[in-house]
């Protein structure tokens, strides 16, 4: 008898303020922005509250924020 299938997820928070839940275990970080044809240059992560740099793993159940910044000159 085969026991319960267990489902890991991570969310992650676009810009846009939109959710996509991914089903993985883990993926850096990096991994992750460029699926989601995200270039890591352009953009500041947030994992669980802190800032991360892209060479972070992301785990199951982790919350992932992205957000953009912009400069001016």
């Amino acid at each position: 008898m085969a026991g319960p299938t267990l489902t890991y997820s991570m969310q992650i928070i676009l810009p846009d303020r939109s959710v996509r839940t991914l089903s993985r275990t883990s993926a850096p970080i990096e991994e992750l922005l460029l699926e989601l044809g995200i270039n890591p240059t352009t953009v500041i992560v947030v994992k669980n509250g802190t800032i991360v740099p892209e060479d972070v793993t992301a785990g199951e159940d982790d919350e992932i924020r992205i957000l953009r910044f912009s400069h001016g000159g």
